[in-house]
């Protein structure tokens, strides 16, 4: 039998021999072992990209679907149907234009919500009329039907996490909701005259809340001066 040879021509005992052998095995194996990416096939936590990529498909799914089904809601006056979507604790706040006004606009709890939809001879303030400057004083149920104006948008052109709509009006609903998902549904305009300035969009902002996802908002958008 050959014997292994060290540096100094001396023979390497049998037992050495062997944990070399043994070594070299177990280098071997470890070579073929996958090991956890960041970003690859495998997260830093061990959980799959193939599994982080369904969660959030069926996260998006869940709030198209609700997104739907509440511009269905909106569309048809069936805003009573609204409140089991308005999120538990935050409640529900519109926002007239793509600027959230934190400390005026209204936002309303599931059972005020429900309350001023019976009580509609009662009255708000939502804001202020882009370019004329005037209030805009109404009930609940009316600025759900002229302002928010559902019935003009189709949910084939929904987009998910995507703004469509932009005009010289700031946009600052990331910031606002930062953790929140939305959808928004875009008019592009039907008027020539106004070489696509008509346009309107409705954004339906969404967060989560002990699993499942909540309507948090509605924010409104067109083109301001």
């Amino acid at each position: 039998m050959t014997q292994l040879i060290n540096s100094h021509n001396q023979a390497i005992p049998k037992t050495t021999s062997k944990l070399l052998g043994v070594l070299a095995t177990c280098l071997l194996i470890s070579a073929c072992m996958p090991s956890a990416t960041v970003g690859g096939q495998t997260g830093s936590n061990n959980v799959p990209a193939t599994t982080q990529n369904s969660s959030e498909q069926s996260k998006q799914t869940q709030i198209l679907q609700q997104a739907k089904q509440i511009q269905g809601y909106l569309a048809t006056d069936n805003y009573q149907a609204l409140t089991p979507y308005i999120h538990p604790t935050k409640g529900v706040r519109f926002s007239m234009y793509a600027y959230v006004q934190q400390e005026t606009d209204k936002v309303f709890s599931r059972e005020q919500f429900a309350t001023y939809l019976q009580q509609s001879r009662i009255k708000f303030t939502w804001g202020t009329k882009d370019g004329i400057g005037d209030l805009h004083i109404t009930t609940l149920p009316d600025f759900l039907d002229s302002w928010v104006a559902a019935e003009q948008y189709d949910f084939k052109g929904a987009t998910f996490n995507k703004f469509q709509g932009s005009g010289n009006s700031l946009n600052n609903l990331k910031e606002v909701y930062p953790n929140a998902d939305f959808v928004e549904f875009y008019h592009s305009g039907k008027n020539p005259e106004y070489a696509g300035i008509d346009w309107r969009s409705m954004r339906l902002v969404f967060e989560e809340y002990q699993g499942k996802y909540y309507l948090v908002a509605i924010v409104n958008d067109q083109w301001t001066v």
